[in-house]
């Protein structure tokens, strides 16, 4: 059975969705320094500190969103997770495994609407799926050892919230940002410029 054409990638799509997570792979390792930074902000809750957790999910939702074919989110995110790895994040290459998960959670958001639909609460649903799978892939890494109702379920609370807002609404509007500069006009999405 063969993919339908606007299923096939291009050239351009590969080149795109791989500039997208190199750009992303950069930010996750500076994040990785903000997170750290953070953690006295966060001592009186600590589950509260996955709100920041959204800026690591956005590449899914943003590469999703502008090349609009199957393994776009999962290519983004993971790309960017492995030159994070590559730079030297602190978590080293656990992340690798750990952007997969996450470009998975986005990947079937978006298959779910059959890559038919591109518009904000798309957007919105992609950034809380890969919130999702972000959250159970760290309960079972990095949040094996503590409490379920008093850490765990908060922080999956928290990263849901964060990635459905930073990923979701933030990828959506930076999809809009990059098309209304033209450089999305090979693509659906900047073709859409006014679209909701």
């Amino acid at each position: 059975m063969t993919q339908p054409d606007n299923h096939r990638w291009r050239t351009v799509d590969v080149v795109v969705a791989s500039v997208i997570a190199v750009a992303f792979g950069v930010v996750f390792w500076a994040w990785g320094y903000v997170w750290s930074a953070t953690d006295a902000a966060f001592a009186f809750f600590p589950p509260a500190q996955s709100l920041l957790y959204g800026i690591w999910l956005v590449p899914a939702v943003l590469g999703g969103l502008i090349i609009r074919k199957p393994g776009a989110a999962l290519y983004t995110e993971t790309v960017a997770a492995i030159v994070s790895a590559l730079l030297g994040t602190q978590w080293s290459g656990t992340v690798i495994p750990q952007g997969l998960v996450q470009g998975i959670g986005a990947e079937l958001a978006f298959a779910a609407l059959r890559y038919r639909s591109f518009k904000l609460p798309t957007a919105v649903f992609a950034g809380a799926m890969t919130g999702l799978s972000a959250s159970l892939f760290d309960f079972f890494v990095w949040n094996v050892k503590t409490a379920l109702w008093s850490y765990r379920i908060p922080y999956a609370v928290a990263t849901i919230i964060s990635a459905a807002v930073v990923a979701g609404v933030g990828g959506w509007l930076l999809t809009r940002a990059l098309a209304r500069t033209g450089v999305l006009d090979r693509f659906p999405a900047g073709r859409e410029r006014t679209a909701i």
